[in-house]
């Protein structure tokens, strides 16, 4: 998938764990962690919206498009 979550690079930034993130937005840690490991089929707006206020970021800090190689396809 071209779309690439960034959600550990924001926790090493911010120096928080995954367990103090998924408190802080309000879901569980196995939930983040598929989301965190590009796993994640969707996002609700609402949770990216948590996401950036508890990391103090931008849904951009988070996610991103990369280009697929005809490879990769």
């Amino acid at each position: 998938m071209p779309i690439r979550v960034d959600i550990d690079v924001m926790l090493a930034r911010r120096k928080m764990s995954v367990g103090e993130l998924a408190d802080r937005v309000g879901i569980t840690p196995a939930n983040l962690a598929v989301l965190k490991n590009g796993r994640a089929k969707a996002v609700r707006f609402t949770t990216l919206a948590a996401l950036c206020e508890a990391l103090d970021c931008q849904p951009g800090d988070l996610l991103r498009w990369e280009a697929q190689e005809a490879a990769d396809l």
